[in-house]
């Protein structure tokens, strides 16, 4: 999965631990997220769309494809 929040949180003009403070999570959550090492909890997924105005997919988009019998 590729995650936008690096992108979103800069161009806001917000620190990691800006953006950690406004969600409620500590900065290094930001940071595994922006790093890929943590996939954020759907209810955290939804506040960050929400924060940003926008749809949890252009936050975190998944190149899975299902496999057609």
């Amino acid at each position: 999965m590729q995650n936008r929040l690096k992108e979103f949180r800069e161009s806001e003009g917000w620190s990691q631990g800006e953006l950690a403070r406004r969600l409620g999570v500590s900065r290094q959550t930001i940071n595994a997220v922006e790093t890929d090492k943590y996939d954020p909890s759907l209810p955290l997924a939804l506040r960050m769309a929400k924060l940003f105005a926008c749809q949890v997919p252009d936050l975190f988009i998944d190149h899975w494809e299902a496999e057609v019998d």
